[in-house]
């Protein structure tokens, strides 16, 4: 009871902090880069906090992963820095037996995991591709701000107004739009103008302005005053509720379509949860203390397998879109592989395998053999 409740209180303060530092760090990354999506008008600025929300849910599974190898590498290692496994295994307790508080510790981490892979990731994205889309086919006239150049969602025309000076009643002073629509090139300008709803359709009312005209190719430039004129604002379009995008389906889609893009985004998210138990068997059978290569030597190469394990998994999604190996030798081959490692690379030191031993071992029955025969 004291060997299992000490190493999970251990580590529950080790994850704590390790999982604070990760999320503060991707949590100001994605700050940067949403930020840097709003300023080219990619999502609404007022919606900035939602979609950092929605980012760092996403990104939940490969955050709590990295958080739970490092807090029980570095927890392992301190053990080993301070005797404290030498008194354990002195006690009766081996390697193996260490398997047992770690997994009790990890199995709650493990789940969310899981189900933040499985359900929660493609929720997130779902929000984020609606949000995106929402902003993007927003009308002409809902682009505008005063004092800046906005162009429309066709790409086709730039407006520009001075400043609102009725806001309730939507209608700016100095309208300036230039145009190219229908092999045409214009620059309209106008005193004021206003915003008026015509067979439910946004239309702009110009007033007290001027236009140039003329076709593409051709010197002519047709000039004309008004009093008032009518400019339509464009319509937002409706987004496709169609959506085949694999990262925005939910599991039971990825299952009845299984088509090789859906199976690698399924296998993928699989491979974030299945990497996480794999990685709670790599921290005992990598974790040591090696006076020289300092304290952070266990340290450094769990990193470096994360990494290389993590990208594997990236990998195998496209192996599996491509046609390069299928579904269910990728979850053999890549997790079943990893856990078959950690599993004997963690009997060589609960055995205190080596090559020597092993070479010596075949020479010594070598020996018998010939002199069984003599």
């Amino acid at each position: 009871m004291l060997f299992q409740s000490s190493i999970r209180r251990e580590l529950a303060r080790s994850f704590g902090a390790t999982f604070v530092v990760l999320i503060t760090i991707v949590l100001t990354i994605v700050l940067i880069r949403t930020l840097g999506q709003a300023s080219r008008g990619i999502i609404s600025p007022q919606d900035v906090m939602l979609f950092m929300s929605y980012a760092a849910l996403g990104r939940l599974p490969t955050i709590l992963t990295l958080s739970l190898f490092i807090a029980l590498v570095s927890t392992l290692t301190r053990m080993y820095r301070d005797s404290e496994m030498v008194v354990w295994m002195s006690s009766g307790r081996s390697l193996t037996s260490f398997l047992s508080p770690l997994f009790r510790f990890a199995w709650p981490v493990l789940l969310i995991i899981f189900l933040s892979a499985l359900f929660v990731w493609p929720w997130t994205n779902q929000q984020t591709k609606s949000m995106q889309e929402s902003f993007g086919n927003r009308s002409d006239i809902d682009r505008i701000s005063p004092g800046q150049f906005q162009e429309s969602s066709s790409g086709n025309r730039v407006f520009f107004i001075d400043r609102d000076t009725k806001a309730e009643q939507r209608s700016s002073n100095n309208v300036f739009i230039a145009a190219n629509e229908n092999g045409k090139n214009s620059v309209t300008t106008a005193r004021s103008g206003r915003i008026e709803l015509r067979s439910d359709k946004q239309v702009l009312i110009l007033e007290n302005g001027q236009r140039l005209e003329n076709e593409n190719g051709k010197s002519a430039l047709k000039i004309s005053n008004f009093k008032e004129y009518g400019s339509n604002t464009g319509t937002s379009a409706s987004v496709n509720p169609d959506m085949r995008d694999a990262k925005l389906m939910a599991v039971p889609t990825l299952i009845e379509t299984p088509t090789r893009a859906n199976l690698g985004e399924l296998a993928w998210r699989l491979g974030l949860g299945l990497a996480a138990v794999n990685f709670v068997v790599l921290a005992l059978a990598i974790t040591d203390a090696n006076p020289r290569r300092g304290r952070s030597g266990s340290l450094v190469f769990a990193i470096l397998a994360f990494m290389v394990y993590n990208n594997l998994v990236n990998l195998g999604q496209s192996w599996v879109f491509s046609g390069l190996v299928s579904f269910g030798a990728l979850l053999v081959l890549l997790h079943g592989g990893c856990l078959i490692l950690g599993l004997l690379w963690l009997a060589k030191r609960h055995t205190n395998w080596t090559l020597r031993s092993v070479l010596q071992a075949k020479s010594t029955g070598r020996r018998r053999t010939a002199g069984g025969e003599t």
